[in-house]
């Protein structure tokens, strides 16, 4: 059974930063990328990074938002600066194993949460 658990959601302030964890319990994964929905909302997609390390952006995040990948630790990071309230939502990542097109695995979710 293949896991990815999002952990490092939170309450910023407006301007602030955090960073988002996804750990992978096995190292499958050609691609892993981060989406968030917030209330109301269709889910949307936010980054991802493939195996090579070639990332990529949705514009809404683009300067602000950097995903790295940590392939000792089976990890994914989503560095977040620059916070802003439209960027609340829950934050899913998800695992694309080779040959896929489409991300099979996701994870539970975390909250993140942009208030003054």
């Amino acid at each position: 059974q293949v896991q990815l658990v999002e952990s490092g959601g939170g309450l910023v302030q407006p301007g602030g930063s955090l960073r988002l964890s996804c750990a992978a319990s096995r190292n499958i994964f050609n691609g892993i990328a981060w989406y968030r929905q917030a209330p109301g909302k269709r889910r949307e997609w936010v980054a991802s990074i493939n195996s090579d390390g070639m990332t990529n952006y949705d514009d809404s995040v683009k300067g602000r938002f950097t995903i790295s990948r940590d392939n000792a630790k089976n990890t994914v990071y989503l560095q977040m600066n620059s916070l802003k309230p439209e960027d609340t939502a829950v934050y899913y990542c998800a695992g694309k194993i080779l040959g896929r097109l489409v991300y099979d695995y996701w994870g539970q979710g975390t909250q993140v949460t942009v208030s003054s």
